[in-house]
């Protein structure tokens, strides 16, 4: 993996924090430029960053990795926001959440949940901060579908937005695997969301209902 990361500490403590979990450090980049480079060259699974990076300081780590995905598509990537900005959440998923994730920084600390996020992402799925995927289903009209759906099936759309397998989601609501496909299926049905085989594709259905445009 190759780390961006501008606060040379945060970066010292996230690269110590994934070689410890197992992961290869490969790299490590203080500003967007020679993020990219690295990154590059490297070939990494995966690469972790900060959105705000030199030399702008403004969203240069997010560009930087959205012109490696465009480059290197099957690399997975995940951002890291000091504040939230659904904007940037879109524009790094866009039509392709797989190999994606969008944390907000102070996920860092739960050690654990960050370690599986970077992990999800490099095996190709998604992960969606909590918040970030909370604010989403938030700000969707009242009168929208989404008050068809029980409070159970909110909850567990907001799981699946944030890249959770149905696995993940019966441990996090502590219900059965079975109760949570059904869920899942009225769920699709509900939205008017074709449910399909696979993690990416749920994901891919949820984030298109969260955008505004279901199909």
């Amino acid at each position: 993996m190759v780390i961006g990361e501008d606060d040379v500490l945060l970066r010292e403590g996230i690269a110590r924090l994934l070689t410890e979990a197992g992961f290869e450090v490969l790299a490590q980049a203080g500003d967007a430029e020679d993020l990219l480079r690295k990154s590059l060259a490297h070939h990494p699974d995966v690469v972790v960053a900060d959105v705000q990076m030199p030399p702008g300081h403004g969203d240069d780590g997010l560009r930087a990795v959205l012109e490696l995905r465009r480059q290197r598509p099957q690399t997975g990537v995940l951002v890291l926001s000091q504040y939230y900005e659904e904007h940037y959440a879109l524009d790094l998923i866009g039509d392709r959440p797989e190999g994606v994730g969008y944390l907000l920084k102070e996920r860092v600390g739960d050690v654990e949940g960050f370690v599986d996020a970077v992990r999800r992402v490099a095996a190709g799925g998604s992960a969606l901060d909590p918040e970030v995927v909370g604010r989403m289903l938030g700000r969707r009209r009242i009168d929208g579908p989404l008050q068809r759906l029980s409070p159970r099936e909110r909850d567990v759309l907001a799981a699946m937005a944030e890249g959770k397998s149905n696995q993940g989601i019966a441990q996090a609501l502590v219900v059965t695997e079975p109760t949570v496909e059904k869920h899942v299926t009225g769920i699709f049905h509900k939205l008017g969301l074709g449910a399909t085989p696979t993690e990416h594709r749920r994901v891919v259905a949820v984030l298109t209902y969260l955008r505004g445009n279901p199909h």
